[in-house]
């Protein structure tokens, strides 16, 4: 499908025509992406991070302790079910691909970027969607991994229209935002704030959020996910195309 360029941050409708969102964790795409997810009829969410460890830690993690999981439960698998929930509410469509969370693994054991793409790479030519949102990829090493992985797709993958939402939370780290905003403007997917039409509806996303379960007490720990919710942050998504014709040398200023 080929789609009309884009001028100052406008869109070409047909480019949400059917839309893949990659999320590092379960809950990431919900909280990031949940407006737009509900606001389109053919949406899938892609969880990079959604496979069981090797074993889990004898003294579950201080995050899945707030989470209220104990020692020999099977988290994964409870996370899995919460997605089911958010996705049934959000009426989009699912995907899983088997990489534990950084938190079960030693450094040395994680997955790279170059692990993760080809199977990313795999679920998109399954779904073939008209438009990829991927996160911008702040804070936690799993979004990271996945921003990264999912560049590498796009490369491969240019027939899609291709977006970064903002990881939330992590957002609003001071300077974080800015870091990733310049390094993509230096690299040249150039980010550029998009215009994307959606129908928010703020307590079908909270019931969303709110469906992983396990999840609240840390989120409301460390993201103050209450006061983000109340204070109705908007999603914000950032096209990522080609500079505008004679403007490549702008990215050398930075």
């Amino acid at each position: 499908m080929t789609f009309a360029p884009a001028t100052w941050g406008e869109v070409d409708p047909a480019a949400f025509t059917r839309i893949a969102v990659v999320s590092p964790h379960f809950d990431d795409a919900a909280m990031g992406a949940g407006h737009l997810l509900a606001s389109y009829p053919d949406t899938t969410v892609i969880t990079v991070l959604a496979g069981r460890p090797p074993a889990y830690p004898e003294v579950p993690s201080e995050w899945d302790a707030l989470g209220g999981f104990k020692p020999g439960d099977d988290v994964v698998a409870a996370r899995r079910l919460e997605d089911l929930a958010a996705m049934n509410v959000l009426k989009s469509d699912h995907r899983w691909l088997e990489f534990p969370d950084h938190q079960y693994l030693a450094p040395a054991d994680r997955p790279t970027p170059g692990d993760v793409a080809p199977v990313l790479a795999a679920s998109l030519d399954e779904l073939n969607p008209t438009a990829v949102f991927i996160p911008m990829g702040l804070g936690n090493p799993d979004h990271v991994l996945s921003h990264d992985a999912a560049l590498l797709v796009r490369e491969e993958q240019m027939n899609r229209v291709w977006f970064c939402y903002e990881d939330h939370g992590y957002k609003h780290v001071p300077g974080l935002l800015a870091w990733r905003v310049a390094k993509l403007l230096r690299s040249k997917p150039w980010p550029t704030p998009a215009i994307v039409p959606i129908e928010p509806d703020e307590d079908l996303k909270r019931r969303a959020i709110f469906c992983y379960t396990s999840q609240i007490a840390p989120l409301e720990n460390e993201h103050a996910l209450t006061a983000r919710l109340e204070s109705h942050v908007p999603e914000q998504f950032w096209r990522l195309d080609a500079p505008p014709e004679g403007w490549e040398g702008m990215a050398d200023f930075i």
